[in-house]
């Protein structure tokens, strides 16, 4: 019955709650940005936001915005749990010199950022292999018609095994370790210059961690967004209708019939999504361990 007392008082406990009630707010915040991204990276055809945004809640309501969210919802809480965690041993780990009662320096928030990145992407790529394969569902770009993530991903072992549960874990590290870097850099940066001391202090404006959490999804959505398309294309393909060998064959072939801007395509979607998602996760974050834990105040 002591446990959790115990474990809620370490500084483990706080950020993996804290982090976890993060990613929820994130999710439920971004999500029909993240659909319609998903649709316009997949098939130029379908026009743009706005465009999608209205065929979609035209043919299927507004319920189809959301279609895959358990998926990500259901882990979301364990998977950005862990991220904030993690993250907060490594970018300690990166810069030993600091006391315990200082912030770590923003060269170990990078380091530590990178790790996160390529650590998270172990649990994150089958997550997001559900979720695109259930988002392209009833589409015209996926053949599938099973309902759910769980169905979709016993569907995924049984036909590919273990090889297409894990479809797209390359281009996931290549896209989210330094992604996470440049990420958990920019919100510490972005923040102190927004409220100087605040990291130190942890008080803060509510503006600000929205704000700067917003910088900070948008700036690694921004540097990781080509490698995002290519992850997306390779991750919906299924063995009947393997269209890419690789990375580098889904790069070349995705230029060569669509032209350089395919990498880009959906963008503007993807960093509106992000700076919204991203203060989200931030400010649900960082109010959590001051409501719950007493870390620091608040100032609106």
């Amino acid at each position: 019955m002591d446990f959790w007392p115990e474990y809620l008082a370490s500084s483990w406990g706080r950020e993996f709650v804290a982090g976890g009630i993060g990613g929820i707010a994130g999710i439920i915040s971004g999500y029909p940005l993240d659909t319609i991204r998903i649709l316009q990276q997949q098939n130029s055809n379908f026009g743009s936001a706005f465009t999608i945004l209205r065929n979609v809640v035209a043919k299927d309501g507004p319920v189809a915005l959301y279609r895959g969210m358990a998926a990500p919802l259901a882990s979301v809480t364990f998977q950005n749990a862990m991220v904030f965690q993690i993250y907060a041993v490594l970018s300690r780990a990166f810069c030993t010199s600091v006391s315990s009662n200082d912030p770590p320096s923003l060269k170990g928030v990078a380091l530590g950022g990178v790790g996160t990145g390529a650590l998270q992407s172990m649990l994150l790529s089958p997550v997001e292999l559900v979720k695109i394969r259930l988002q392209l569902q009833n589409t015209g770009q996926s053949s599938q018609s099973v309902k759910g993530p769980v169905r979709v991903a016993k569907n995924i072992w049984r036909n590919e095994g273990f090889r297409g549960i894990y479809r797209g874990l390359g281009i996931t590290v290549l896209r989210d370790a330094p992604a996470h870097g440049l990420y958990f850099w920019t919100y510490e940066y972005t923040r102190e210059k927004l409220h100087p001391g605040c990291r130190k202090s942890s008080q803060e404006s509510l503006n600000t961690m929205l704000i700067a959490g917003g910088l900070a999804g948008v700036s690694s959505w921004f540097f990781s967004y080509p490698l995002d398309v290519i992850k997306t294309r390779l991750q919906a393909q299924s063995p009947s209708s393997l269209k890419y060998k690789g990375i580098l064959d889904c790069l070349r072939k995705s230029i060569n019939e669509e032209g350089y801007i395919v990498l880009w395509r959906g963008l503007g979607t993807a960093v509106a999504r992000a700076f919204v998602v991203n203060g989200a996760v931030f400010s649900a974050y960082e109010i959590t361990l001051r409501c719950f834990f007493n870390n620091g105040s608040i100032q609106v």
